[in-house]
């Protein structure tokens, strides 16, 4: 019988030699862990009626315990905030893409929001599969690109792979013909980064900011530096980076950083946000239950509007 093995040590101790037994590997076994009570909760939300209310994931989709562990501190604080929808910032899927991938690295996991009718809209990654697009689940609707409106609050998730002119002109002709509020971009790639191992994609944010600044975006959210981040605002704009919800990259900030608000590198999180009227707040999680990051931003003045009248009259 051939068997795998763990260990296979030998140390001489003076004149004798101890020896370590061989032994089976055992396969991991993920845990669901059960939800938190609500006693445990340490709510930095007002819950105000009629807000909007969701949670932010990214680079989640590792299908290992830890993902299990901030799916389950997601299920307790949504049996408290009720939030009524899940944006995630890519790397939905790790690794292979058969069926029992998605079963095991999302619907598992997730299973009591997707349960309580929490939905959740996927961006992609570059781990990503293109024909996650025609995954249900995700609600992209076989789109690289899309857009979407919950009360006064647009959310506009775009592909950050490969940022092309038809892309460019679609998200400028959404902001520009957006009446919303509260306009918030997510993607991958982030446009501002401490992150030691990938860093900010430059050559994005000189596509995207010109565009940002003139229709007015509130918010930027991305992933893939596996860190989370809250930076200074940048023209205007507040940015969040929400890039370890399963996996991590221990200690990887950088400590020499003008530009960051707020950041952490020691464990996986998740962001809750509400936003009610003019004001947007903020609550960032571990799967330990810690808040480390909570605050509220108020909504930015609008830029001003496009001339568009004829010069010539």
């Amino acid at each position: 019988m051939i068997r795998k093995l763990v260990l296979a040590t030998l140390i001489t101790i003076g004149v004798g030699t101890l020896a370590f037994r061989l032994s089976p590997s055992p396969r991991p076994t993920l845990v669901q862990a059960p939800a938190a009570p609500q006693s445990q909760i340490e709510l930095k939300l007002p819950l105000e009626q009629k807000s909007v209310r969701f949670a932010v994931i990214g680079d989640n989709g590792t299908g290992e315990q830890p993902q299990y562990d901030i799916a389950a501190e997601m299920e307790a604080y949504e049996n408290v905030v009720h939030y009524q929808f899940v944006i995630m910032m890519g790397d939905n899927i790790y690794g292979g893409h058969k069926p029992k991938d998605f079963e095991r690295k999302f619907e598992t996991p997730y299973k009591p929001l997707l349960d309580a009718d929490v939905k959740f809209y996927a961006c992609l990654g570059n781990h990503d599969n293109s024909d996650e697009t025609l995954y249900k689940p995700f609600n992209m609707n076989g789109q690289r690109y899309y857009t979407f409106k919950k009360g006064d609050v647009q959310f506009f998730a775009l592909d950050s792979n490969y940022m092309d002119p038809t892309q460019l002109d679609w998200i400028q002709q959404q902001l520009r013909e957006s009446n919303a509020k509260w306009k918030i971009a997510f993607f991958h790639h982030p446009l501002y980064s401490d992150g030691r191992f990938h860093g900010p994609d430059v050559d994005l944010r000189n596509q995207l900011m010109p565009i940002f600044e003139k229709y007015g975006v509130n918010v930027v959210m991305s992933g893939h530096d596996h860190v989370y981040e809250r930076f200074k605002p940048e023209s205007g704009i507040y940015f969040f980076l929400v890039g370890n919800s399963g996996e991590l990259r221990y200690h990887n900030l950088r400590h020499d950083s003008d530009i960051r608000a707020a950041g952490f590198d020691t464990d996986r999180t998740f962001m809750l946000v509400e936003i009610g009227g003019d004001k947007l707040y903020f609550q960032t999680i571990t799967r330990t239950g810690q808040t480390v990051d909570s605050g509220v931003l108020q909504e930015q003045p609008k830029p001003p509007a496009e001339n568009t009248s004829n010069p010539s009259q």
